[in-house]
């Protein structure tokens, strides 16, 4: 008979997040502190195993995720990561969302209360974990704001989806639109967080939500929460399918290219470069414009408009 437990935390091989299980309390940290909690690929993969292991044992009653350090909660997918692989190969950022998706579904559908414990920088895919988990609580120090048109990419993960339902429709474009870091105490007055404590008393609030939830009926807290996802299910399930395949298509255009690289870079992003292209009446899609220019000389066709010389012969064009 296959029996749904739980396994000893100590016996997961983990590389980029801790687990740890004590007291009905199972705790899942970002371990990437050197790149501010940021994720990788294996990092999902590592959250989605302890997002089922967590759900399947009947000795944990609550989940808090957090991230390691004093610094970040966690700041998103690593932009390294996308720059150096999915603006070459933008069909494995379709793969790579698969497990993103993976993950936010293991832990939306986890069955037990989640709470997000927020001990620093929360920024882009960061405030969609926060999002995800039922409660949180954060540092009064920490802050939280979306960066997709920073860095040329769209919040579709979560963000684009939830924040409307959280703060209104208005503060979501503002939360979007602007990329400002929101204060936490702002953060509080808006929805996106149930506590904000000092620093020094993060440890203890959590712990003390915890004894609460610790303290509930664990099937009756289990359909509150499924039925309380029913708008998160709602916009997930009808837009998350849409998002992964123009996001891919995305990272094959100039915009993820110089904002990815810029970020990595550490230098200004060329926002008016883009926008004068495209008053100009030239093409802002592409790094060196569409593929309209063919060679008299060797017979290349494809090349980009920009090009003054043939790539594969080296004939002057035009």
């Amino acid at each position: 008979m296959a029996r749904f437990t739980g396994q000893p935390a100590e016996s997961f091989d983990f590389k980029e997040i801790i687990y740890e299980k004590k007291d009905w309390v199972a705790t899942v940290t970002f371990n990437r502190p050197h790149v501010h909690n940021s994720y990788s690929t294996l990092t999902l993969q590592e959250l989605t195993t302890a997002f089922r292991d967590a759900s399947w044992d009947d000795s944990v009653a609550v989940v808090v995720l957090t991230g390691a350090g004093d610094k970040a909660f966690c700041t998103g997918g690593d932009v390294k990561e996308y720059a150096d692989d999915y603006t070459v190969r933008p069909r494995d950022y379709w793969k790579w969302m698969g497990v993103f998706v993976e993950c936010h579904d293991a832990l939306r559908n986890i069955g037990k209360p989640t709470i997000a414990k927020i001990n620093g920088i929360v920024a882009g895919g960061g405030n969609e974990f926060n999002m995800a988990c039922d409660l949180a609580i954060m540092a009064d120090t920490a802050t939280i704001r979306q960066v997709g048109t920073m860095v040329g990419s769209v919040a579709a993960g979560g963000a684009t989806q939830w924040l409307p339902i959280m703060v209104g429709d208005r503060r979501a474009r503002e939360i979007l639109f602007l990329c400002d870091p929101i204060p936490a105490q702002k953060c509080l007055e808006w929805g996106l967080v149930n506590q904000v404590v000092p620093r020094e008393q993060l440890d203890e609030a959590v712990h003390t939500m915890a004894q609460q939830l610790i303290n509930k009926f664990p099937e009756c807290l289990r359909y509150t929460k499924q039925q309380l996802n029913y708008w998160k299910d709602l916009s997930w399930s009808n837009t998350i399918g849409h998002a992964r395949e123009w996001l891919a298509l995305h990272f094959a255009s100039v915009e993820p290219y110089e904002g990815m690289k810029a970020f990595v870079e550490k230098r200004p992003k060329d926002y008016i470069g883009l926008r004068q292209k495209a008053a100009d009446g030239r093409s802002s899609e592409f790094l060196w414009g569409p593929y309209t220019q063919a060679c008299g000389s060797c017979g290349t066709k494809g090349i980009p408009q920009d090009f003054q010389f043939c790539g594969q012969c080296g004939t002057r064009l035009g």
